[in-house]
């Protein structure tokens, strides 16, 4: 009998944890699976850690992790990683939105086509305008800068083999970026197409700071193409710049009682000035993880656990 791990960050969930954990465990025992749950308390506000001990009372399949402060979902799933082990880990959001009617159709599709992993692309999502500009632009940088498929739409919800988990967990640096891990692991990836649900209660727990951060650890944490990217676009615009003193030169000797603008001279070293500045922040973005990985900052702090 195959064994199933389901990792669940948790995060403001202290109400919509308990009614998902007991859905997918109907379908599990409806579908005569052994499994196991690792919740993972992301050092949540509410009191959801509260939660996650009353659904492991009396149920020793079901396991918890809290962390002694926030350090972001990427974190938490690495967390349960390490705890997983099942033949198969499936990875899901606390709120409910995620299709748990679909697991099954996710693992066969896993076991009948050799896949690696298999994820649950939504075809509508339940976003608000801000949130699916933030998916589309995450997977734009995924397909950039992580060699993510073009037509794949990687989500929260997936199911992946043992052996893949395996390898994303040996990732030992501070900024980890779980799709980035996939991607850079195997090619093997399979999809299918689920229904994406309303949310139980509450709102996501993504900021427009945490998007921000979760964007730039995605294209620097496993890329140097930004870094080619910022090179490219100096060679462009000194290549630009020449073309532009040359043409100025042909004027003044055409034209000698042409006057050179104020304004655009200004507006020119403001534009090639903010360019420098964003190229030194992207170098000085990298040359900062190396630091604060080279001090040893931790992926995570577990202050407790509950049947493990």
């Amino acid at each position: 009998m195959k064994k199933l791990s389901i990792v669940i960050p948790c995060y403001g969930s202290e109400h919509t944890i308990g009614p998902v954990v007991n859905e997918v465990i109907s379908t599990m025992d409806i579908n005569r699976f052994d499994y196991e749950f690792i919740l993972v308390n992301d050092c949540s506000k509410d009191n959801v850690w509260q939660s996650i001990i009353k659904l492991t009372e009396g149920n020793d399949r079901i396991k918890g992790i809290s962390f002694a402060k926030n350090f972001g979902q990427q974190s938490a799933l690495l967390a349960g990683f390490r705890h997983a082990t099942g033949d198969y880990v499936i990875s899901m959001d606390d709120d409910g939105q995620a299709p748990v009617e679909s697991l099954m159709e996710m693992i066969n599709s896993l076991e009948q086509n050799d896949y690696d992993i298999v994820y649950g692309c939504y075809q509508q999502v339940r976003q608000t305008g801000f949130r699916r500009f933030g998916s589309w632009f995450n997977h734009k940088m995924a397909v950039w800068f992580s060699n993510c498929p073009k037509d794949l739409f990687p989500t929260s919800f997936y199911v992946a083999r043992k052996f893949l988990i395996e390898e994303i967990v040996q990732f030992e640096n501070c900024y980890a970026y779980i799709s980035g891990l996939v991607f850079r692991s195997t090619r093997n990836i399979g999809k299918i197409y689920v229904k994406h649900r309303y949310r139980i209660e509450g709102k996501s727990g993504y900021s427009l700071k945490r998007l921000i951060g979760l964007w730039i650890n995605g294209f620097t944490a496993f890329s140097v193409k930004p870094l080619r990217l910022a090179t490219f676009l100096g060679f462009i615009f000194s290549l630009l710049g020449f073309i532009y003193g040359i043409c100025i030169i042909i004027m003044k000797l055409i034209h000698p009682d042409t006057p050179m603008g104020y304004a655009s001279t200004m507006a020119a070293i403001l534009f090639i000035g903010g360019v420098i500045m964003f190229m030194m922040g992207m170098v000085g973005e990298y040359i900062g993880r190396i630091y604060i990985n080279q001090n040893k900052s931790p992926q995570y702090v577990i202050r407790t656990k509950v049947n493990l």
